[in-house]
Order: C-alpha cells, then structure tokens, then sequence
C-alpha cells in the first residue's frame, strides 16, 4: 500500500481557476517527496485536502489507506501536519502546548512530558521551553509547530513550507530532524516548499507543481533527463588557453556537457594529450533549481 494516493484531485474557490486541478499523486511508504512550485502554486491546498481540513470539489486522496474527508480523526493519529502558519495557544508557553496536544492525542501526561522535552533539544528550541508562544519568535513557533506535529510518532508527515522564517541554521536543524525520521523510522514525508535546495537536500522524488498542475514527476536523474540537463565536464587551465568545444565559464574553468561521469577519464587524457596543462578538473550534476526552471520555462512555451 502507497502512504499517500491522490487520483484527479482538484480544488477551486469562489469559482475561480482550479487551485489545484486533476493531481495524481502515488508516493510508497518511507521516502520523502518534495511538492515544489512558487507562490501560488497550490501546494498549501494540497497539504490542507490531504490533511482533511478542505474537502476536494473532486477526485479522491488517501493517507495510510484512511480518507481524510470520512475519516479525520483516524488520520491524525497517524498524520502530523504543519502548515505555514503555525497553531498554538497564544497565552501558554511552548513546552505546555506540546504536553497538551500530546494529551489530547491520548498520551500519558509523563510520556507527553519527556517527548516534548526530546524534540524541543533536537529542535533546537530547549531555551525557549517556558517563554509564552505570544512573545516566540516566527522561527521559534515554526519549530515548535513541527515538534507539535512529531509528538505521537507520526507515520506520515504533510509539511508546507516547514522552513519558512527560519534562518539557516534553523532550517538545516528542522531538515536534518525530518532525515533522521525518513532514514531511521521510515516516516513518510511530503514536502511542499519553493525551496529547491531544502527540497534536494531531503527529497528523493519530487513533483512539480504550476498553476494546479503537476507537469513534472520522478527523480531528479528523471526531471533532469526531460529537461535535457546533463553533467558539466569541467577544467581550469593556465589563462592564455582554451579549448575547442568547450565553454569558458565565468570562474576560469571550461566546460563542456557530457553523458556520464564515466567519460571524464578519457576527455581528461585527450585533454593532456593535446597539450592543455589542466591544473584543476571538476563534474558539475545538475541540480532541482536547473531541471525545475527549465520545466517551469517549457511549460510557458505550450
């Protein structure tokens, strides 16, 4: 069974052009996915159908097999989800509220205690444990929102944009948390950010999401294939020289694409062979900001 299934999933409001319009999604069980687009891209429709707190104009999606339509209460006993807003109560400190919604979810007040105090130090959040939500803060409540969401063991993670007010260093904290999960207790995640590099960085398979539509879906070897971006045989040779066929870059290397890694041995021996003196070679991999812009761009020219 796939942790999470959307078929011909769509949404409009007042009547408007669909904010999310016929997605398909099949992401199996213990893989992080990235949900990528920019603003207004309907990532945060999609979090909030699957999540159960909008009901979809049509189609259907699942989470652990449970609809979250007929089933909310069911799916939040397995499903954390954190918004780009978070929700806590305004006039309790952060460390009550995590004790509170670990009550609430059924946990015993001692167990609710020490797992509140566990992700509040992996979080990096521990001195701020008895300050007053009111007064965190954006970045500080942003993490406690996803310590909230971690609280009972989730075996499914819905984030939107799980990074946002967070400066880097936070948000290399949040992301190497929500790793540990994927990799160490097979959580299923997925991510819904424009952070490509956050997105990289965690994900394995991603989605591309434009206007409601998911034009792109796969690897990043997939998305960079249908992109036609290739790997970057790199050399820096003494400034007077050049070579045919290759590019000269703005930081005094000279490139060229390439199919595979495996042909750099030998481009490197013609090289020499011709007489370039290479006093520094490199492989440039295209990355998810690469293939999604040149997705997003081939998209517009349809």
């Amino acid at each position: 069974m796939n942790a999470i299934f959307a078929e011909r999933l769509t949404k409009s409001f007042n009547g408007r052009q669909n904010a999310v319009d016929l997605l398909t999604l099949d992401i199996p069980e213990g893989i992080a996915y990235g949900l990528v687009g920019g603003s207004g891209a309907g990532k945060t429709t999609v979090v909030k159908m699957m999540a159960g707190l909008l009901t979809p104009d049509s189609g259907q999606c699942t989470i652990m097999g449970i609809n979250p339509v007929k089933a909310p209460a069911h799916l939040h006993q397995i499903c954390g989800v954190v918004t780009s807003t978070a929700h806590m109560y305004a006039c309790m400190t952060g460390r009550e509220n995590l004790i509170l919604f670990g009550q609430m979810a059924g946990m015993k007040t001692e167990d609710a205690q020490i797992r509140a105090a566990e992700l509040m130090k992996d979080l990096g959040i521990w001195q701020a444990r008895d300050l007053l939500v009111r007064d965190l803060p954006t970045g500080m409540l942003q993490r406690i929102s996803l310590a909230r969401a971690l609280m009972t063991h989730p075996r499914v993670l819905l984030l939107d944009e799980p990074t946002s007010g967070l400066d880097t260093e936070g948000a290399e904290a949040v992301l190497s948390v929500i790793s540990g999960l994927v990799r160490e207790e097979g959580v299923t995640v997925l991510l819904c950010t424009h952070h490509l590099i956050y997105a990289q960085q965690l994900c394995g398979q991603f989605g591309i999401l434009k206007e409601g539509h998911l034009i792109a879906n796969g690897s990043l070897e997939t998305l960079c294939q249908e992109a036609s971006c290739h790997i970057r045989a790199g050399f820096r040779l003494p400034q007077e020289d050049k070579i045919q066929g290759f590019t000269k870059c703005g930081d005094g290397f000279w490139e060229r694409e390439i199919d595979s890694e495996e042909e750099m041995p030998d481009l490197m021996r013609k090289t020499v062979a011709e007489g370039h003196d290479i006093y520094e070679a490199r492989l440039n991999y295209p990355t998810l900001t690469e293939a999604y812009t040149t997705l997003i761009g081939k998209e517009e020219l349809l």
